[in-house]
């Protein structure tokens, strides 16, 4: 009796110990596969026939954006303020380019919410641009783009 409770004893010693083993292994490989990974993230800023501004009063101009550090399958939203400092109404659109390095256009997309609406003269719209990075992205260690927001009428 005492030797069969011995081996039962062992067995789920042995049993621990290949589990627990396991998963600090497995913590090991899914932490080299799967960590976190941060990129620096800048956006520059330029605007055509329009103002983009931090603050609804149209005072403090936006040159670039500070995505801050970024991981795979992260959102990041940042508010601006884009004014019509033209005299004749407008409809917005938004576009990227120069990507450094030009990989990482396939992994990051940018995106508003602006609603094609038509911003008359001296008009104020405010806008979240939304920064979506893929999930799968790699061999990206930090990133810049641009962001151009043309009016047009």
């Amino acid at each position: 009796m005492i030797g069969r409770n011995l081996a039962v004893t062992l067995t789920a010693v042995a049993v621990v110990g290949i589990v627990t083993t396991l998963f600090f292994l497995g913590g090991a490989a899914t932490g080299s596969i799967f960590g976190k990974v941060t990129l620096p993230a800048l956006g520059t800023i330029r605007a055509v026939g329009v103002g983009v501004y931090w603050n609804s009063g149209c005072s403090n101009i936006v040159t670039s954006v500070d995505w801050g550090v970024v991981e795979p399958g992260a959102t990041k939203h940042v508010q601006v303020y884009i004014k019509n400092e033209g005299s004749e109404p407008v409809t917005l659109a938004l576009a990227t380019e120069s990507w450094s390095p030009a990989a990482a256009a396939s992994y990051l997309t940018l995106t508003w919410d602006y609603d094609g609406s038509v911003i008359l003269a001296e008009g104020v719209e405010e806008v979240t641009l939304t920064l979506t990075v893929s999930d799968t992205i790699e061999g990206i260690t930090s990133f810049s783009f641009d962001i151009i927001i043309t009016g047009s009428g």
